[in-house]
């Protein structure tokens, strides 16, 4: 996918009224596409809260609050990866707003993130994370980027705790800038890392990453901003959040999978 208009964060209003364009077919909660009148030329989705399908492990209605709390954090921590994201009324409710990273009624070809390749032919500066096989039988290899920026955010999934961060959730747009989407089950106190991106497992991590996490460390230590994620998350949920940042810059490392939750999301793609 590639953004519809330069923009940048800064630069983004979603305060404007919402027309509503229609479904996003295979999302598992309702999700639509829509214009706002403040983004002349761009499109949104909004996902309802009403339309949210209850979770046995996260508490009903949350998601919304969780999509635009993933956004809060990765600006908090100078990532800036996931696209501006509100919380507001619309149409069909209170819920999330984010900017939609390309046109979607004209989707284009761009840099691939995560990818499925023959067994035993994984690019240079990729990594492997699982092998398997299509429903024909051939056998294949999931991989994923090498890329820095690709690093960064498996540090911020560590962070939210990302139950869900399948291949299709990373973007690059025309300018090859990396945008990461779909947040709505991430922060809960209870580990949950599911992600594609386990190519760094026990590395130590980058001195830009540590720098990230110190600087959203601060963030959470400081009255506003630890207000504006209680408005968005349980306070269980935002003290999860700051042990887990001071655990990463205590070990160190990138976490390696856990042996008592699936470490893989499925589909992978």
């Amino acid at each position: 996918m590639a953004t519809s208009a330069d923009r940048t964060p800064s630069a983004v209003d979603l305060t404007g009224e919402i027309e509503v364009l229609g479904r996003v077919a295979d999302s598992s909660n309702l999700a639509v596409i829509a214009r706002v009148s403040t983004l002349p030329g761009g499109h949104v989705i909004y996902k309802p809260i009403r339309g949210e399908r209850p979770l046995w492990d996260f508490p009903d209605g949350t998601l919304a609050g969780r999509e635009v709390a993933a956004h809060v954090v990765s600006e908090l921590g100078g990532w800036d990866v996931v696209p501006p994201t509100v919380l507001r009324d619309g149409p069909l409710g209170p819920g999330s707003v984010q900017l939609w990273i390309g046109d979607p009624f004209d989707p284009v070809a761009d840099d691939v993130v995560v990818d499925l390749v023959p067994e035993g032919h994984t690019p240079e500066g990729w990594h492997e994370v699982l092998d398997g096989e299509t429903p024909g039988g051939r056998a294949v290899t999931v991989v994923h980027s090498g890329a820095d920026d690709v690093r960064s955010l498996a540090v911020l999934d560590a962070a939210l705790n990302n139950s869900d961060r399948k291949g299709s959730h990373c973007l690059r747009d025309r300018d090859g800038r990396l945008w990461a989407i779909d947040h709505g089950v991430t922060f809960s106190p209870t580990p949950k890392l599911r992600t594609v991106l386990w190519g760094w497992a026990g590395e130590r991590l980058t001195d830009a990453d540590r720098a990230r996490l110190e600087r959203l460390r601060s963030a959470l230590a400081g009255d506003t901003d630890r207000a504006r994620l209680l408005e968005l998350l349980p306070e269980t949920d935002v003290a999860a959040l700051a042990l887990r940042v001071e655990r990463l810059l205590e070990r160190g490392v990138h976490p390696s999978p856990r042996h008592d939750w699936p470490s893989v999301p499925w589909p992978p793609l």
